[in-house]
């Protein structure tokens, strides 16, 4: 059955612009219930964290973004401490900016844009 799950594809991915942010979230998993992630980089297409606590490739997760909201994404990757996310959708433009605003309190940290 083709197309079933998620399209675990890192290669093009990885080339995004990842931005720096500091910022705790609390993920849904379907099995462990409530955990607290720390968001160290974002891009439209993913996420990545520091404090991996025993996840992997595969794993779903819903988070809650500002601007965004409720989002859906899978460890597309993991070492040691740290995993890579992949979003089930590609975030908007607009939509990505209002967030990184959010998340990025401190200017110095934005990129140029």
């Amino acid at each position: 059955m083709a197309g079933v799950g998620a399209q675990l594809t890192v290669t093009d991915q990885r080339r995004a612009s990842r931005h720096p942010v500091d910022y705790p979230v609390i993920a849904e998993h379907r099995d462990r219930g409530d955990m607290s992630l720390h968001v160290v980089n974002v891009s439209a297409q993913g996420f990545m964290i520091d404090n991996a606590p025993d996840l992997a490739r595969g794993d779903r997760v819903i988070i809650r973004l500002p601007a965004i909201g409720r989002i859906e994404a899978y460890v597309i990757w993991t070492t040691d401490e740290r995993a890579g996310f992949q979003f089930e959708r590609v975030i908007r433009l607009d939509d990505f900016l209002m967030m990184l605003d959010e998340m990025q309190p401190n200017p110095k940290l934005r990129s140029p844009r």
